[in-house]
């Protein structure tokens, strides 16, 4: 199978649908029972698969975090086993004494861009702390990669826009709080009516973004779900969808014919 169409990303080459890894982590955003259906199918070996047949159907960059560990066990080996898939990591500096040491822990591994966790992000929109966030954006720079930032808020996209000191955003569509969050977080929250201000937020910032939770987490219809990003989203903008074959095994595969009839016909 082709390549899927693609657009420069801050200087990558990424096809314009990248698999996640939420449900790779246990991650639903729906309950506890769902998180751990999720974990207990994708074992090492799963998600090894579940990337060849993704590359096998077009897709040439996978999104995961920097620390759940055997998603992270899984792109060690991957690339150690010759693996040309992008990867583009999400960071979090929970597990490193901070974030630079965070971010050259990925680069090491093998990552080709970085955004920082929606939670950090917001944490620091609510402290109107740009230092902290330039000083990560410097250091990422220094090693010659892109560097955005996820949030769930458009507010904080809006903010980080206003800094200009980010290469990309990757924008949730739906404002639904943090699982991460000290206070048991919001992330069982989704309503529609929070889609049109992240579309809004997509459209006004001129840097490419990624979008994500485009599916509301499993709870909008894959076809409907895709037409209308691709609808509204900027021609050089991607999208970013978490696959669960635990409820398809060929969800990889028919995202993947979606997303090219839509974009090519």
């Amino acid at each position: 199978m082709s390549m899927l169409p693609t657009v420069d990303f801050c200087g990558l080459r990424l096809t314009r649908l990248l698999i996640g890894a939420n449900p790779f982590g246990g991650y639903s955003h729906q309950n506890p029972q769902r998180d751990e259906a999720m974990r207990n199918f994708h074992s090492v070996p799963k998600i090894l698969e579940t990337w060849e047949r993704a590359k096998a159907a077009g897709i040439n960059t996978f999104v995961t975090n920097n620390e759940t560990p055997h998603v992270l066990e899984a792109v060690k080996a991957y690339f150690s086993g010759g693996g040309t898939m992008q990867w583009i990591s999400q960071i979090n500096g929970r597990n490193f004494p901070n974030m630079p040491a965070a971010i050259d822990d990925a680069v090491k591994i093998g990552c080709k861009g970085i955004y920082f966790h929606g939670l950090r992000v917001e944490n620091l929109y609510a402290e109107n702390d740009a230092a902290t966030l330039k000083s990560w954006c410097d250091h990422a720079r220094s090693l010659g990669i892109p560097i955005g930032v996820a949030a769930h808020d458009p507010k904080v996209h809006l903010w980080v826009n206003e800094l200009d000191i980010v290469d990309f955003h990757a924008v949730c569509f739906f404002n639904c709080g943090s699982l991460h969050s000290a206070k048991g977080g919001g992330g069982s929250r989704f309503q529609l009516c929070d889609v049109p201000a992240a579309i809004e937020a997509v459209r006004a910032i001129k840097k490419p973004c990624i979008a994500y939770k485009i599916m509301g987490a499993g709870r909008i219809d894959a076809q409907m779900a895709f037409e209308h990003a691709f609808a509204n989203i900027k021609p050089n903008d991607v999208v970013n969808v978490g696959m669960h074959r635990g409820d398809n095994d060929s969800m990889v595969e028919d995202n993947a014919a979606i997303v090219r009839k839509i974009l090519v016909g």
